[in-house]
This record gives C-alpha cells, sequence and structure tokens, in this order.
C-alpha cells in the first residue's frame, strides 16, 4: 500500500489561471516535460529531452515545445532530499530554471518540489504490474506529469 505524500502548501506564483502550463522534471541526462490542459485541470506526460554526456542542455528543443504549446507559465522540479535540504540537484534545477527564465522573457518560471515523483512513478507502474525495462523516456514523462498535477492540485486548493 503507498502511503499518502506530503505535498507542499501552494506558494503563490503569476502564472495565468487559464492556459496550459509546461512542467520540466529536470535530470543529469534526462529531462521530462508534462503539459496542463487550458484550463490547468489535468497534467499529461508530454516527452522527454535527452542530454549527451559532456553536451549542453537541449534548451532549444525546450523552446520549441513552449512555443508550439502555447505555454502561459512553467513549473520546475525542485529535486530536495528527504529532509527537505537542496542538494547538488536542486542547485541543478535552480540553474535551469533561471536559465529558462532569461529566455522566455514574460513567463513566469516558478519551482515546485518534486521529491520522489519518478520513485512514485516506478512504484506505480509495477504495482500495476507494467515494467519499466526501456521506458526511463517514459517514466521521466510521467514523472513531470506527476510534479505538474501536484502543482495544479495545490493551487486549485484540491491536493490531498
Amino acid at each position: 500500500m503507498m502511503e499518502r505524500e506530503h505535498i507542499p502548501s501552494f506558494h503563490h506564483s503569476n502564472i495565468p489561471p487559464a492556459g496550459r502550463i509546461l512542467a520540466v522534471d529536470w535530470g543529469q541526462r534526462r529531462i521530462g516535460l508534462a503539459l496542463s490542459d487550458e484550463t490547468q485541470t489535468l497534467a499529461q506526460p508530454l516527452s522527454t529531452l535527452t542530454r549527451r554526456a559532456g553536451k549542453r542542455f537541449p534548451m532549444a528543443q525546450l523552446l520549441d515545445q513552449i512555443t508550439r504549446n502555447q505555454v502561459v507559465g512553467i513549473i520546475v522540479g525542485l529535486p530536495l532530499d528527504e529532509a527537505g535540504a537542496e542538494g547538488d540537484a536542486a542547485h541543478a534545477a535552480r540553474s535551469l530554471a533561471d536559465d529558462i527564465k532569461r529566455r522566455v522573457g514574460e513567463l513566469e518560471v516558478s519551482m515546485w518540489d518534486e521529491r520522489m515523483t519518478t520513485a512514485r512513478v516506478l512504484a506505480a507502474v509495477r504495482e500495476m504490474g507494467g515494467s519499466t525495462r526501456g521506458r526511463k523516456e517514459d517514466v521521466d514523462a510521467m514523472a513531470a506529469a506527476l510534479l505538474l498535477q501536484h502543482y495544479l492540485d495545490a493551487r486549485k486548493g484540491s491536493a490531498l
């Protein structure tokens, strides 16, 4: 049985209340992306960007998704440790959020606690009898969708 996870309290952001929100689940090699619907009610996996070893973040691909999907705001997952502290991954995610903000101008870019989203997705897939073998890209996009759904639920006041 899965434990009820702690969902952080909502922090006000200036993301408009309607229109699509893009979630970015940062990872060393893969970056999961998810997109909300226009009403900001449901999140769905979008795609996964891959960064090759020694190469820069695929920013052009991310910016293309932002434009193509007419995104009104961006949520970047903040990978805190179990105690809620920031380590190297959190600092890298903050750096990515800053870089995205410099490139998207007026769009709001906010951070959101993504603790254990990938682990929860892996557990859920296994619980349903599925396999994640050869599906790492799918898992990263599903983790981004879970991150975004938590944000949307908290924003609407319906988080469990």
